[in-house]
């Protein structure tokens, strides 16, 4: 199976003290979102973990003490925007960012490293020619570290609506005219572009640009070097084929404050959060509370040990 941590926040950035704790001992436990007392045991184990994916603005943090994860697996996905402070108000500066990715690149290898320039939005600063230029300038400075960047464009969810009011979505001519300029700034710098549930029309004369998925069996499999063989029913969505389950984290904790995030509600609640985090927990946030249901996860390899022909080719 697969592990995530970055679909609700920031573990890399924020937690990585707690992560490597649960790392050492083995397990950790995780709340349900929507009802929190029921509680999900998940083993932190290589002989059931596949893969540990992360997704992290600032994976900094984690890097003193990557090698305690040498017995993993791993699949990065870095998300590097054009965005300054007004938008992403506590993400570290770009070159700061940038210079991490190669160095996490160096550690982990570039087939196991994604660069995320997502979510795209227009706005009288950020504009298409102000979007072209940026995504040339990050591209050729992480060419030879990454083969794989993720593109999606903005999607007004009710909490970035209420924390961003000037978000505005970006039109269908709009997003073919970057994704015409990405798909030929990708192919300079060699990259393929994975869609994050955008129109495969998107794709149509674009030969590095692809819309099957940015966390896709695929994407994983070339990260990890190896086959996985997946059950029907660890898809978590129907709009694409990634293999987004087994998340660790929890919502209204991430604490880069990014106005287009669609994982808090509020600054107040993520800093009443973070206050409430004990790094030597089983939990993310807080402990075990009265009424508690932990239940085991269902963890099992998907690797297909089988040899398959292109092993020999």
């Amino acid at each position: 199976m697969i592990i995530n941590t970055g679909s609700r926040t920031d573990i890399p950035a924020f937690f990585h003290t707690w992560f490597y704790n649960r790392i050492r001992e083995g397990y950790v436990l995780v709340r349900n979102p929507y009802q929190p007392q029921q509680v999900t045991r998940y083993l932190l184990d290589p002989s059931v973990v596949d893969v540990l994916s992360f997704c992290s603005k600032n994976p900094a943090p984690m890097l003193p003490r990557i090698h305690e994860l040498d017995t993993f697996r791993q699949l990065w996905h870095v998300t590097i925007t054009p965005y300054g402070r007004d938008i992403e108000p506590y993400v570290p500066p770009k070159a700061e960012v940038l210079k991490t990715f190669r160095a996490l690149s160096g550690i982990v290898g570039k087939d196991a490293i994604v660069w995320r320039y997502d979510p795209v939005f227009l706005s009288e600063k950020y504009s298409l020619s102000f979007h072209k230029k940026a995504f040339r300038s990050m591209a050729v400075y992480l060419k030879g570290c990454t083969e794989q960047c993720v593109v999606s464009f903005i999607d007004l969810y009710e909490k970035t609506k209420r924390n961003f009011p000037q978000a505005r979505t970006v039109s269908s001519a709009q997003q073919m005219e970057l994704i015409d300029a990405f798909d030929s700034i990708a192919a300079e710098n060699g990259m393929q572009i994975h869609l994050c549930c955008e129109s495969s029309a998107l794709t149509a004369g674009h030969p590095h640009t692809d819309a099957q998925g940015c966390f896709s069996r695929s994407v994983i499999e070339k990260a990890a070097g190896i086959h996985l063989s997946v059950p029907s029913h660890s898809l978590a969505r129907k709009a694409c084929s990634c293999l987004l389950g087994g998340d660790i984290g929890a919502y209204n904790t991430c604490l880069h404050g990014c106005r287009y995030c669609y994982a808090n509600y509020n600054r107040a609640i993520v800093e009443a959060q973070a206050a409430a985090h004990d790094p030597c927990s089983p939990y993310l946030i807080g402990h075990a509370m009265t009424g508690d249901i932990i239940k085991d996860a269902r963890q099992e390899s998907w690797i297909d040990r089988q040899m398959n022909l292109t092993d020999f080719l």
